[in-house]
């Protein structure tokens, strides 16, 4: 893992169980772009905003420094800021073996706008590349690096499909099909033991398995289930951005940064959960899973957006409004916290850039319709494809009226 990359991690406090601890699960890197996906993604308000954080990297039977609780907010929200304090807890992990490694990816993710970089696990659907993960583990990404654990191979892997308001993505690695080939050396992808039969139990034997820390090697953290059907708040570590998650499994296994997105295996060594958060602040370590029938729910919600060309789904019980199917169009600004469209800073080499907006500008239109908030551009802008072609009009800071064309860009994952 290189210096300036980092597991992807958040915090968080336990709904269900009238908590106030922190929930762990990936860091990213703050800055505009935030701002610019909230204001731009059909998704906008589930997006989670991630933030940086050093995290030690993990090796058998390890010390690492966790973020403290927060504040005693009630179970609904108005939580305090993140603590300042760390609390040093000795992990019970191994190496993972070959078995559980089977089917398993270290995902690693560029956050181009943002100048950084950050890590995370996800696990193989399909023997030609198919990947489900954490929304979280490739929110903010311009570009991600997926790496098969058991075959050592690296592949780019473009987006699919996310649900925030989940927090599943899917991604596809490219050029995986032809894996099988003899001239690769190697055999087709290995595809994750999924049970999907719904029986999971209080008290039964699981295990955690993800890339901790971010290090690229996988560690098994083991333990039980606490409980079922749990719901949490999960947000960043500075307290921003909650979203609530609800139906998860509860473990008391020690779940680290960076293994978000990775499996959660039961006793026979199939993948019961899917890993998204756990608890610090304490030297007991509780984790969080989406249980996988859920999981794979929504990549069938996905899939079939994806085959109806749209971002909703009528085929599936699942809700599909929150569904962003492959990349958002992007312009490339952030948005003042205020009441109006006040242009708070322009991304470098965007389309926002291009046409002259600026810092203390306002847009007043989008396509002729007049926008007076955040969330009205928002709309204007989800209905948009990558490479469509819009009008914006605005105002700037002097008061002076502005019209220009704007060609609307890929944005960042998530």
């Amino acid at each position: 893992m290189s210096e300036s990359q980092h597991p992807r991690w958040r915090t968080g406090d336990i709904v269900a169980m009238g908590l106030a601890a922190a929930l762990v699960v990936g860091a990213g890197g703050t800055g505009l772009v935030a701002a610019a996906r909230a204001i731009e993604d059909s998704t906008a308000a589930a997006d989670t905003t991630t933030t940086q954080s050093d995290t030690a990297s993990t090796t058998q039977g390890p010390t690492t420094q966790l973020y403290g609780g927060r504040g005693s907010g009630g179970p609904t929200g108005g939580y305090g800021g993140a603590s300042s304090g760390t609390t040093t807890a000795t992990l019970d992990t191994t190496a993972a073996t070959a078995e559980q490694s089977v089917g398993v990816v270290v995902i690693d993710t560029v956050l181009g706008y943002e100048s950084a970089e950050a890590a995370g696990t996800g696990l193989i659907l399909t023997a030609d590349g198919r990947i489900l993960t954490n929304n979280h583990v490739v929110e903010g990404a311009t570009s991600i690096t997926v790496t098969v654990v058991s075959t050592g191979l690296d592949y780019t892997a473009e987006v699919v499909g996310t649900d925030a308001t989940e927090d599943i993505a899917v991604l596809e690695l490219v050029d995986a099909s032809g894996l099988a080939v003899a001239d690769l050396d190697t055999a087709d992808l290995d595809t994750a033991d999924l049970d999907t039969s719904g029986d999971v139990t209080v008290g039964a034997a699981v295990t955690g398995v993800g890339n901790a820390g971010g290090t690229g090697t996988l560690t098994a953290a083991a333990g039980t289930v606490l409980s079922l059907e749990q719901a949490i708040t999960a947000q960043d570590s500075d307290g921003s951005d909650a979203e609530d998650l609800t139906g998860l499994i509860e473990v008391d296994a020690d779940i680290e940064s960076g293994e978000s997105g990775g499996p959660l295996y039961d006793a026979d060594g199939e993948v019961i959960g899917i890993t998204t958060a756990a608890s610090s602040g304490s030297t007991d370590i509780t984790g969080y899973a989406i249980p996988i029938e859920d999981a794979l729910e929504i990549v069938a919600a996905i899939d079939a957006a994806v085959a109806a060309g749209a971002d909703t789904d009528t085929d599936t019980d699942t809700d599909t409004d929150t569904i962003t199917v492959g990349y958002p169009a992007f312009l490339g600004i952030g948005l003042g916290t205020g009441q109006s469209a006040l242009v708070a800073g322009v991304i470098a080499d965007t389309p926002a850039a291009a046409i002259g907006l600026a810092a203390g500008d306002t847009i007043t239109a989008v396509d002729g319709a007049a926008v007076t908030t955040a969330t009205a551009l928002s709309t204007a802008l989800a209905g948009h494809d990558p490479g469509d072609t819009v009008t914006i009009d605005w105002a700037d800071a002097a008061g002076a009226a502005h019209t220009a064309s704007a060609t609307l860009i890929a944005g960042p994952a998530g």
